[in-house]
């Protein structure tokens, strides 16, 4: 069955997949105190109801990672062009970004046209969040842990979702969950599949999903996660990598 032009654009429009953010607040307090015209007095009271630098500052364990790799290429080649075979752009788009230091990302997305018998849509995003270490917020890594329990929840409330379920994600960074599931749009199923790492102080969301048009069949559950897992251990390998 045959396809217009208009129908795969519009298609291609309706697929795209919203990319996951977080939060990366942060904050700092600072306060000065001074100025003369106080009583002598007072002079001995004053002293002693202030805390020394010991006191007020709090030790806080050191950011693991000082930087982020280049998004669009801590995922092979060989590894985007397997998971979409058809991609628009074959070495990704890159995301806006205000700090590249702190938070980037990058996407593939195509549609692999086999006329009548049917086409395959494939979507890869990955996104990399890192945070600071600060006294008054905490660790780079405590912030990311924390954040990550944030980001799993989102996908785990994902509108729309059908089917979903939670699966332990081993051998990705520190500490990593993945989320698989079904969204129903373009009068298509759409299997989705979301992984939520961290590595240190870096957070890793990555999600990839597919469906089938035109008579094509729909990915399997298990292909989506197993290529969300292989494309996710690359991004955190990567982190490493850049940091070396």
């Amino acid at each position: 069955m045959q396809r217009s032009a208009s129908r795969l654009t519009r298609i291609l429009a309706c697929a795209a997949v919203p990319v996951m953010l977080v939060a990366a607040g942060c904050s700092s307090d600072s306060g000065d105190s001074g100025g003369s015209g106080t009583p002598k007095g007072q002079d001995k009271a004053s002293a002693s109801a202030t805390p020394s630098p010991s006191q007020t500052t709090k030790a806080v364990e050191p950011a693991r990672f000082a930087k982020l790799p280049d998004v669009c290429k801590s995922i092979s080649a060989k590894t985007t062009a397997a998971l979409v075979p058809k991609a628009k752009t074959k070495n990704g788009t890159p995301a806006a970004s205000s700090d590249l230091a702190q938070r980037g990302g990058c996407s593939w997305n195509g549609l692999d046209d086999k006329g009548v018998k049917g086409s395959h849509y494939r979507w890869l995003d990955v996104s990399f969040y890192r945070y600071e270490s600060d006294a008054a917020l905490g660790s780079g890594q405590e912030r990311a842990k924390e954040n990550l329990g944030k980001e799993l929840a989102k996908v785990q409330q994902t509108p729309g979702a059908t089917k979903l379920r939670t699966l332990a994600a081993p051998g990705i960074g520190d500490e990593a969950q993945a989320v698989a599931y079904q969204v129903r749009k373009t009068d298509e199923d759409f299997v989705y599949a979301s992984i939520v790492a961290r590595t240190g102080n870096v957070l890793v969301l990555l999600s990839y999903n597919g469906a089938g048009y035109a008579g094509a069949a729909a990915p399997t559950d298990k292909a989506i996660v197993d290529g969300a897992v292989a494309a996710a251990k690359e991004a955190v390998a990567a982190v490493a990598a850049a940091n070396k």
